[in-house]
């Protein structure tokens, strides 16, 4: 396709090159009829902007405020680092600034504590995990009120404007009732939750809701569907009463990154019959699956998650494009047998 320049433009449209800058620039100074047809012109020839020239050329610095889960606490997070790090390097060329606050996953005044050192930055955009319901809502208002453009990954907070990178929990959650129910259709079902507040947790509220669904939606299902919440601390002990005192569970329900932790306690406990389903390719997690504890994991992928979540942004900023409102990424079912390709070296 031939790339046209603005001498070339002008000498279609019959203006002055001052005139078709003007237009392609929004400078404003230009005759209605002539602008619309250089418009037209334009779009006629699908002409694009040199905008990487452009931004070199006037040596902007874009800032960006980062703001996600520490990794040291809870190594789900790590691969973000990796996909953050790889946008990164895809837009080198560029003069992108990353400023990037990590708080404790467990701790809503730590979060928000960060997110006010971040804001002293200020960041042009923002790239964050809304861990917390209620108080990222309140920072995304925030946010909303102050004109920063928002990406979210992980859980999406519907109330917001932002935007999100991530996949939908609710079928998530039905997808994991439905390979249990595959490998299991006998028996009580148990949905477990581990070491998040759960009233304050929507990804796991939507999970719930879409596991449930799909027993709700079985006329022949007559067991029943169980809850447990446990607090990280007692995660051995309450778990093991759990399962003392609900001797028909068949199948487990993991709605986080920790089945690892249920998994050890099924094989200390000698209860390895119950089948297993949990979230994301943690090394201990993996170690359970190809020993057949676990019986199946879902990827969420947050590398691709923190990769496009920022990439959307830089994108944005240096080339004025869109931010796709929502970009739901695969749901993939990894059991033994396909888990090796999706392992990072």
């Amino acid at each position: 396709m031939k790339k046209y320049t603005i001498k070339d433009i002008a000498l279609l449209a019959g203006v002055s090159k001052g005139t078709v800058d003007r237009v392609i620039h929004n400078r404003g100074n230009v005759a209605k009829d002539v602008e619309e047809k250089v418009k037209q012109l334009l779009e006629e020839i699908n002409y694009q902007p040199n905008l990487i020239a452009r931004n070199l050329k006037n040596n902007k610095v874009f800032y960006i405020g980062v703001l996600i889960p520490d990794p040291k606490i809870d190594a789900y997070w790590a691969v973000c680092i990796d996909g953050i790090n790889s946008a990164l390097s895809e837009f080198s060329a560029f003069d992108v600034q990353i400023n990037t606050f990590l708080f404790d996953p467990t701790d809503t005044d730590d979060f928000l504590a960060c997110n006010d050192t971040m804001l002293k930055t200020a960041p042009d955009v923002i790239l964050m995990v809304p861990l917390f319901y209620k108080e990222a809502t309140s920072v995304l208002k925030h946010y909303e009120s102050l004109n920063i453009p928002v990406g979210t990954f992980n859980n999406q907070i519907i109330s917001s404007s932002a935007n999100f990178i991530g996949q939908d929990l609710y079928q998530s959650g039905r997808i994991a009732a439905k390979l249990l129910h595959s490998i299991s259709n006998k028996g009580d079902m148990a949905i477990v939750h581990i070491d998040e507040k759960y009233k304050n947790a929507v990804h796991m509220q939507e999970k719930e809701k879409g596991f449930k669904s799909y027993y709700d939606d079985m006329d022949l299902f007559e067991d029943s569907v169980l809850t447990c919440k446990i607090k990280y601390f007692e995660t051995e002990d309450k778990l093991r009463d759990f399962l003392n005192n609900h001797p028909h569970i068949e199948g487990i329900f993991v709605t986080n990154s920790k089945a690892f932790h249920v998994a050890r306690l099924l094989e200390s406990e000698n209860k390895t019959h119950i089948k297993l389903v949990g979230y994301d390719l943690l090394s201990d997690n993996v170690n359970y699956l190809n020993s057949g504890t676990i019986d199946f994991l879902i990827h969420q992928n947050p590398r691709q998650q923190a990769y496009l979540g920022l990439k959307y942004l830089i994108e944005y900023l240096v080339f004025d494009k869109q931010i796709p409102e929502k970009f739901l990424l695969p749901i993939d079912i990894i059991n033994s047998e396909n888990v090796t390709p999706f392992l990072r070296p």
